[in-house]
């Protein structure tokens, strides 16, 4: 294919003389490609034209591993779109799976026109609609709901996190938007995933197809980092593969990289001892597809927990309530922070029915009878829980201990959670989605593998930890799910109501911590 130099330096010229980064360590400095963002991707993606004189790409797929500095070269590229490829009329698009998402983009974008005295006085930052106009040629970031982008005479589309996307309805809406114009770019940009029905599968197989030879497609350019999934994940070697920008502190104050290697080994460190955050690691640090389930947590560092808890009489603590009716186990955990260390003591309390125990063992493969008599288990009259034995042992413990807050599910525990309340508890609904319990559980893998918790060995915790997978989501939050092997046996209660009892103590200790600083919380 024909390439032009002089196309390609304009590209180079107009990133490294009109774009500055941000943030971080070079936040104000002009945008110095690296040799192989410079070689790599802007010269050839910019400078390789048709028969005609116009650019051969219509589509980039670029994928590198998370903090490779994918948002502000994105950023960098809309505004040549915009303001360097003299195009009229150009509308240029930031995309993504929301809206909020694809403002990352375009704020990296809007703070570079802000930085440059050029730029800020050719351009118009338009913060609360999320443009930015230069002459006729607008860019804008737009929400997720594709029916609404039906119209649109796309030149240019910065399709940021591509495999978050929960449809490729809004790629195909945008993308076929851009037949109208003569040179148009759909600028892809993403780290691996785990959905390979999703549309950012799609586009990444079609682009390995491309980069081996086994598709031929003139109009797609295709840059993949990754650590091959054969490789030995925990290879520093094999790091770079999907961390371009990887290197020493001394070689990021050269700028010859921006990003740490210390970091990725913290965070290999950490994927050791905790199999769910395997895949995590692999996925946004090594750019490896993974899937979607992944077991919790490596019960040697459990167990590595498991000294006596301290003496707990008045201290302060906050409690989780997980509820259930029949056949899950009922919990109730406290969670006392200890003021000299920081550390975490967890005192735990369960009831099942007391009905059929023996085929409750049976299903479960669990001791219960023996639970019951060591007082680790209690089991309620009849064939459900009768939530009075629970608010009984709250107001017992509340003899001994100053309890806070009680977390609970929102879902079956109206009725409870309102006797608790007249009974004098505070009571703080908490839900079990993503967005809710995604922090504390990372937060409960961080103490563990710290040794940052005490939960005295009990056997019915540790049943219930090693029962445990997390579900991830496509933005890497995670939440607790029985594990699919087995179907049935698994019980993770108490592991739960341990989360909702961290989170509202580590939220009340940093509320404590900001007053006693003297910030300010809203």
């Amino acid at each position: 294919m024909p390439f032009s130099e002089e196309k390609a330096d304009k590209a180079v010229k107009f990133i490294e003389g009109r774009c500055r980064h941000t943030k971080g360590d070079f936040a104000r400095r002009r945008f110095k490609l690296t040799d192989w963002q410079r070689d790599g991707i802007i010269r050839p993606l910019f400078g390789t034209v048709n028969e005609h004189g116009l650019r051969q790409y219509r589509t980039a797929f670029v994928s590198r591993a998370k903090k490779n500095g994918k948002s502000a070269e994105g950023a960098a590229i809309a505004l040549y779109l915009l303001c360097g490829d003299g195009e009229s009329g150009a509308e240029v698009y930031s995309a993504a799976a929301d809206r909020d998402q694809a403002a990352i983009v375009f704020n990296v974008a809007a703070q570079m026109v802000r930085l440059d005295p050029v730029l800020s006085k050719a351009c118009r930052v338009i913060d609360s609609t999320k443009r930015i106009l230069y002459k006729d040629r607008v860019y804008r970031a737009l929400s997720a709901e594709a029916f609404s982008k039906h119209g649109f005479n796309c030149h240019g589309i910065i399709f940021d996190e591509l495999h978050t996307q929960p449809s490729r309805e809004l790629w195909d809406v945008l993308t076929t938007g851009t037949r109208g114009r003569s040179q148009p770019l759909t600028y892809a940009i993403s780290t691996a995933g785990y959905d390979q029905n999703s549309i950012c599968y799609e586009q990444y197989d079609y682009a390995r197809r491309i980069l081996n030879g086994t598709a031929v497609d003139p109009s797609f350019f295709a840059y993949i980092s990754e650590v091959p999934e054969d490789a030995d994940w925990k290879d520093e070697s094999k790091w770079h593969l999907a961390n371009p920008g990887l290197g020493t502190r001394d070689q990021i104050e050269r700028g010859e990289a921006f990003l740490d290697i210390e970091a990725l080994r913290t965070d290999a460190t950490k994927a050791e001892y905790v199999p769910a955050y395997q895949n995590t690691f692999r996925q946004l640090s090594l750019n490896q597809w993974v899937k979607q389930h992944s077991r919790w947590l490596d019960m040697s560092a459990w167990d590595a927990c498991g000294e006596p808890v301290r003496d707990l009489t008045g201290r302060e603590c906050y409690a989780g309530l997980d509820l259930s009716s029949t056949t899950d186990v009922t919990a109730l955990v406290l969670a006392f922070k200890d003021e000299e260390d920081g550390s975490i003591d967890v005192e735990p309390y369960f009831w099942i029915p007391g009905e059929n125990i023996r085929a409750r063992m049976d299903r479960d493969r669990v001791p219960y009878e023996t639970w019951i008599d060591q007082g680790l288990v209690n089991a309620t009259e009849g064939n459900i829980i009768h939530y009075g034995a629970i608010q009984r042992k709250l107001e017992e413990l509340r003899e001994s201990y100053d309890i806070c807050e009680i977390a609970f599910d929102r879902w079956g525990a109206t009725k409870l959670s309102t006797d608790l309340a007249d009974a004098g508890f505070t009571m703080v609904p908490f839900g079990q989605g993503y967005a809710s319990m995604s922090a504390p559980t990372k937060e409960l893998l961080n103490t563990v593998i710290s040794k940052q918790i005490r939960h005295g060995g009990n056997p019915v915790l540790r049943w219930m930890a090693d029962s445990m997978d997390v579900k991830q989501d496509p933005a890497g939050n995670i939440k607790p799910v029985k594990p699919d092997r087995g179907k049935s046996g698994k019980r993770i209660d108490g592991i739960v109501a341990l989360i909702m009892a961290l989170d509202r103590l580590v939220r009340n200790e940093n509320v404590r911590s900001a007053w006693a600083k003297g910030e300010v919380y809203i």
